[in-house]
């Protein structure tokens, strides 16, 4: 209740100096918050020279060919873009550092001297970040190539031993927002119910206000509790379908192979598949997801979780990943043959021309189908077979020719007991596993953020791209490759 007491302040009096204890001779640099420079400072003065930051803006500027983006750009409406090599840096690295919420990489750029370096003192909101990288996604796969060509011009892909491997890749799905085959049926049939009643209550409403205000009233608003109840009703019916389309292509594959096993015809293979599907039913546990249909229930570190299963195939020099691919099973067994074509592929694309001298791969991926194409491709690969089944023959210290008689899985087994086997296959955790590991701690790669088997593959690539540029950076040779 007293009077307001007004304080007048000389903003151009100096600020308050820093209160020295009495009896202190010491001397401190001068600390002034709101210093003014006499010219303003190049943003560039301020980052290190040696920061990762700068090499990741070099590469994007000096060596990667970004036509492929560009291009997309050529017939565009509206405001100006972003320029795509300066979105690309922030993906980068920030994939490169753990950043990879398009929110946080925007709030980054006002408050982190390496962000804002990238982006030139720019602050893209996070809905653009967000919308490059989702409209990109398929020029990441061919940045990943041009990097491990890179990787290749410095000496680090040596093609020696290399090892497959496969990780789960937490989907943007949570396990509560799901439903099974058996809850589906009946919850969709009571929503169908709801849905009716309140459009009957809506119609009946329509036909009051007639009486009441006129013909001429719209009355076609939709009430807000329907519209809830159809988009749910619309996922619960899309999710049954889904899990139904599933069990189909399931029975149809087995059908297709027993009839194949059995040396029946292709029309006949064909009939088999097409009846099997037809009687097909799912199991009642079948589980898929609302907010990300394309994920699938996997086993993870943290439990049964929506995930992806991505897979990599990894240098033993380097710890260069040479091959990624993300599939929606959750076993590897079936990965084994398609990811040595992906590996092929890749390092054909990238001009390597060599062929990795042996394949290693765990128990995951060993099967009687998988080894006998090992056998007719001519791979040389490194498989472990696992327990020892019964009427199996296996010596523990094989000597002397191998049996003619022995099964494939017999003889892989057989191999890996010799003194060279023992010795490659040795290496394989220490190959892959720390690629992995290092993405996961470092990146957080663990974890997606873009839903959709889409969006899992172009994020995957982008960690993997983010793996391997740090192996390059390392390299002495990496200043010839930019300086020439």
């Amino acid at each position: 209740g007293g009077e307001a007491v007004q304080f007048e302040v000389d903003e151009a009096a100096e600020p308050p100096r820093r209160k020295v204890p009495a009896g202190s001779a010491k001397t401190f640099r001068h600390y002034d918050q709101r210093q003014s420079f006499l010219l303003p400072p190049p943003l560039d003065d301020w980052l290190p020279e040696a920061h990762e930051a700068r090499f990741i803006s070099e590469v994007v500027d000096e060596l990667l060919d970004l036509s492929s983006i560009y291009d997309s750009y050529l017939v565009t409406d509206g405001a100006p873009p972003y320029d795509p090599k300066m979105m690309l840096k922030l993906l980068l690295y920030g994939y490169s550092t753990g950043v990879t919420s398009s929110r946080e990489i925007e709030r980054r750029c006002e408050v982190d001297l390496a962000f804002g370096w990238l982006a030139a003192n720019a602050a893209p909101d996070y809905r653009s970040i967000s919308r490059f990288r989702r409209r990109h996604l398929g020029a990441l796969d061919e940045l990943f190539v041009k990097v491990l060509a890179l990787c290749s011009e410095a000496g680090l892909v040596k093609l020696g031993r290399v090892a497959l491997d496969g990780t789960k890749l937490r989907a943007s799905a949570s396990k509560h927002k799901a439903m099974s085959y058996d809850r589906l049926g009946p919850k969709i049939e009571q929503l169908e119910g709801e849905v009716a009643t309140i459009l009957a209550e809506a119609e009946a409403t329509d036909l009051a206000e007639d009486e009441t205000f006129g013909t001429d009233h719209r009355g076609d608003e939709v009430p807000a509790e329907l519209a809830r109840r159809e988009t749910r009703l619309q996922k619960m019916r899309a999710a049954k379908e889904a899990i139904e389309a599933d069990a189909r292509d399931k029975a149809a594959t087995r059908a297709a192979k027993k009839a194949q096993r059995e040396d029946k015809g292709d029309d006949e293979v064909a009939e088999a598949a097409t009846q099997a599907a037809e009687k097909a039913t799912p199991e009642g546990r079948a589980q898929r997801s609302f907010t990300d249909p394309e994920s699938q229930m996997m086993k993870t570190n943290d439990g049964f979780q929506y995930a992806y299963n991505a897979q990599g195939v990894v240098d033993e020099a380097s710890q260069v990943v040479l091959g990624i691919e993300v599939t929606q099973q959750a076993f590897d067994v079936d990965q084994l043959i398609s990811m040595i074509d992906v590996m092929g592929a890749t390092l054909a694309n990238a001009g390597i021309e060599a062929s990795p001298k042996v394949v290693l791969a765990d128990a995951g991926y060993c099967s009687e189908a998988n080894l006998e194409e090992l056998d007719e491709l001519e791979i040389n690969a490194l498989v472990a077979t696992g327990r020892i089944r019964r009427g199996e023959r296996v010596p523990p210290a094989p000597t002397g020719r191998m049996p003619k008689d022995l099964s494939r899985r017999e003889k892989m087994a057989r191999r890996l007991r010799t003194r060279p086997g023992r010795a490659d296959y040795a290496r394989r955790k220490a190959i892959v596993e720390p690629a992995f590991g290092q993405m996961k701690v470092r990146q957080h790669a663990g974890q997606l953020r873009l839903r959709g088997l889409e969006g899992a593959q172009g994020e995957w690539a982008l960690h993997t791209i983010c793996h391997n540029l740090p192996k390059l950076a390392k390299v002495a040779t990496v200043a010839r490759l930019w300086v020439t």
